[in-house]
């Protein structure tokens, strides 16, 4: 019931060796190439602007709040000390 169904397997076609005067040079295998397309590079190079942008104005605000809790912890203090 759960075994796999393989399909028949074929049978190849014959082969015939023709007599020629010169063998023909074996076939060179090229280096597989990456192909990266100009969008995509500039896809990832935004995206990668836009990800710094966006951490570098959390950390700004995140010192900014820091600076103002310091500053009204402060002020509140001399308040009530006086």
């Amino acid at each position: 019931m759960f075994l796999p169904k393989y399909p028949d397997s074929p049978t190849p076609p014959p082969t015939y060796i023709t007599p020629t005067a010169t063998d023909p040079a074996p076939a060179r295998r090229s280096a597989p190439q990456i192909s990266v397309s100009t969008g995509a590079v500039a896809a990832v190079l935004i995206g990668g602007v836009v990800l710094t942008a966006l951490l570098a104005a959390i950390a700004v605000s995140a010192v900014s709040v820091a600076v103002a809790a310091v500053v009204l912890r402060s002020l509140l203090r001399d308040h009530h000390r006086r």
